[in-house]
Order: structure tokens, then sequence, then C-alpha cells
């Protein structure tokens, strides 16, 4: 009798999904202040609909210091606007047409200074132990795995990929009749091993102009496109011994996606916290990313917690495996630091909880310092995961702690 296998499914939008657009305002807004100020202090919420964009939250940043002025406050409004405006025309809404343009969009500016009560305990120097405390109480979780060679979980690794693949064929012109709009959405199948073994569906939703939809434009999407989309979209992404005869792919299900992007459904900071960190795949915290400078534990102990499970996994310590970090607002140190390994593990789990809090400082300030994260890298974040990239920006996902784990752990079993 043959094992029954189990299936995993992910999801992925793309840059021009609304609550997309609304993260990459924020991350932009955040970029900007940053840039000015490594100390600035920027909570930013965003909100669009049809051509309209409301920027709102809370900044603190000596280059727009309330105390000079009204011109502080105007120049801030206006910088911020600049900012969304490029982010916008970036991800590819230029056309009035359909609904959502960054040159003509309405865009509201409603930012203030942060909370004092919250800024004197993650001020460094005010805070309950005078050193930087954590910006919010909560819980953040990282994960890592070997199903891939970034170390992260096949179904959202697959997906987010495809999800940049469809803005890099509209971008480019392979694909002209693309729009902005997507997502992206991936099911593996997983051996009593748990091992992924083969890709079982495969589902694409891309908004598209009406020049390729059948019957003169009023129908649904043709069978030529959808050719197209496996062509140039799937072939370049998902490697061939994943996927045959068997493996179901469904291209825009319902048949037809003209409008969309924020014209379509209003988008929102911070609404896709699976889709950018590990698809489902591990726990999440609750906490989002987008618009949060790094002194906001959301964010950078998430970062935190993916590079020391990262790290792990890379050491070989483990073939998964979960980390748990947990904060109060104001104190520096964690309250609490879990690691679990699912069974995986060559070292007990308990063990290697002493193991990362020798390896790893995991105070505010410790960590913003060795991933260097008081510098503008964040809107490349914003879209497609903020896990299992590269470059010089996703400092988190640098393994630079292996020889270290590896020389704790072999003491650790000498000395037992």
């Amino acid at each position: 009798m043959t094992a029954r296998r189990k299936l995993f499914t992910s999801e992925s939008v793309n840059e021009g999904h609304p609550d997309k657009v609304s993260d990459r305002i924020s991350d932009a807004v955040l970029d900007l202040l940053i840039g000015q100020d490594p100390m600035a202090r920027v909570a930013c919420e965003t909100a669009c609909t049809t051509n309209y964009v409301l920027i709102m939250g809370e900044v603190t940043c000596a280059a727009y210091d309330p105390g000079k002025g009204q011109r502080a406050g105007e120049r801030l409004r206006h910088d911020v606007e600049q900012a969304a405006r490029a982010a916008i025309r970036d991800i590819g809404y230029t056309d009035e047409e359909i609904g959502f343009d960054a040159d003509t969009c309405q865009i509201d500016v409603r930012l203030h200074p942060q909370s004092a009560d919250i800024s004197q305990g993650v001020t460094e120097g005010q805070g309950l132990d005078k050193d930087q405390g954590a910006g919010d109480q909560g819980m953040m979780f990282g994960y890592a795995c070997d199903e891939t060679p970034n170390l992260m979980p096949l179904p959202i690794d697959l997906a987010q990929r495809l999800a940049k693949r469809l803005t890099d064929v509209r971008k480019d012109g392979t694909l002209r009749w693309l729009r902005p709009d997507g997502k992206t959405q991936v099911t593996i199948e997983y051996d009593e091993t748990d091992r992924p073994v083969r890709v079982h569906t495969i589902v694409i939703s891309t908004q598209h102009d009406e020049t390729i939809c059948e019957n003169g434009g009023k129908g649904n999407v043709g069978q030529p496109a959808k050719q197209q989309i496996i062509d140039h979209v799937i072939r370049p992404i998902v490697p061939p011994e994943l996927w045959d005869a068997q493996t179901i792919i469904h291209i825009n299900p319902t048949g037809r996606f003209v409008i969309g992007g924020p014209h379509g459904d209003s988008g929102l900071t911070g609404r896709k916290i699976i889709v950018d960190t590990y698809g489902g795949m591990g726990r999440h915290g609750g906490g989002a990313f987008s618009g949060k400078d790094p002194s906001k534990v959301d964010r950078s102990a998430a970062y935190a917690a993916r590079w020391v499970a990262k790290n792990i996994v890379a050491a070989g310590l483990a073939k998964r495996c979960e980390v748990q970090i947990a904060y109060a607002i104001g104190v520096a140190k964690p309250v609490s630091v879990n690691v679990n390994t699912f069974g995986t593990g060559t070292v007990d789990d308990l063990d290697l909880c002493d193991i990362v809090t020798e390896v790893f400082d995991l105070r505010p300030k410790a960590i913003l310092e060795a991933l260097d994260l008081r510098r503008p890298v964040f809107q490349p974040t914003a879209a497609y995961g903020h896990f299992g990239r590269d470059g010089d920006g996703f400092t988190w996902e640098k393994t630079t702690r292996v020889d270290a784990l590896r020389a704790a752990a072999d003491k650790r079993a000498v000395s037992a």
C-alpha cells in the first residue's frame, strides 16, 4: 500500500497588489527618514484605494524637528509625498485609466511625533535599565529549514519567486499585456519523512489589459495568454524535476482580472504578514514589518530570529528550526528565548537555547549593530518576502555565526 502524502500550500502577492503598494509606500517613508537621521523613529501606516493614498502614523526625525516651526512640517509632508509617488511610479501605476496613477492620485500625509511615553523606554539612557529597551512587548518567530539552498520552506520560496517573475516579465516587456497586480500560490507534496517531492498545484492570478481577452475584450483570458504564463513565468522558476503531467496549473481561474490594484481593492500596510515571512510554515508573533524603524522589535527581532534559525540549520545542528524571542516594552534583555528543532536537532533543544544566548546578543541595540539596520535598506523588503533574499541589505540572511555555534555545541558535547 502506497503511503499517503501530505500537501502544504503557501501564497505570495507581487508589488502591485494593493496591500504591497501600501507596504512599499510605508517603507519608502522609512527609508527617506532613516536616510536623513539614522536614529529616526518611524511607525508609518499607509492605506490606498482608487487614486487615493493616506499616509499616517508617528515619526520623529531630526531633519523635520517640529520645534523648527511650520516650515519643517511642510517640508516633511512634501518629501513624504514625493517619496510615495516615486514608489508608486516604480511599481508601475502610471495610468489614470486603470484607477491609480502616481502623478495624479491624491495623497494625504497625517504624521506626528512619537509618544514621549514610548520614547523614554526605547531611548538609550532613559529606560528601566538605561540600555536601549524594546519598542514594544511581544513575541517574534524565526524559521529555517533545509528544503532549499536559501534555507526557506519550498512552498513560499517558489511562490515568492513566481510573484517576482510576474513583475520581471511585465517590466522588461516580455509580456506587455500584464498589469501590476498579481498573486501566486504553490502546493507542495511531502513524503512520509517530511521531504518535498513534487509540485502538486500552481495558481497564478495576474492583472491584465483587455487585449488578451477573447470575444473582443468582453470574455475570459484566452489559452494563448495562459500558455505564455506557463512558458515565461512558471518554467523559468519551477525546477522541471518537481512537476509532471499530474501537476495542476490554474491561471486566472476566474477568467478575467482587468480591474485590480488599489482600484480593485483597498490596500493597507501590514496585511500580508504570512506572505512576508514563511508562508504559514512555522508560527508568527502577529507583528507586521513595513513602515517600522528597527527600534521596533516587531521588525528587528523577527529579523534576528530568522538570523539565529538560519545559522543553526546552516551549521548542521538541525534540519528544521524555529526560534522564538519575547520582549517587554522598555526592557533590553529578552524575557525568553526558545528553540524548537522538531526532533531534527543534533543538540538538545534546551542546550541549543543556552548556545543561542551565548553566541547571539539579542538586546535591541545589539541587534541593530550586528545587522547594520540603521540605514535606508527597507524598500526592497516590501515585496517578495523579508527572508530567503540576497543582497547587501538582507544582513539577517548571512550565516556569520555558523562557526561560533558549532564551537559552542562541540564544547558542550565534550563537557557532557
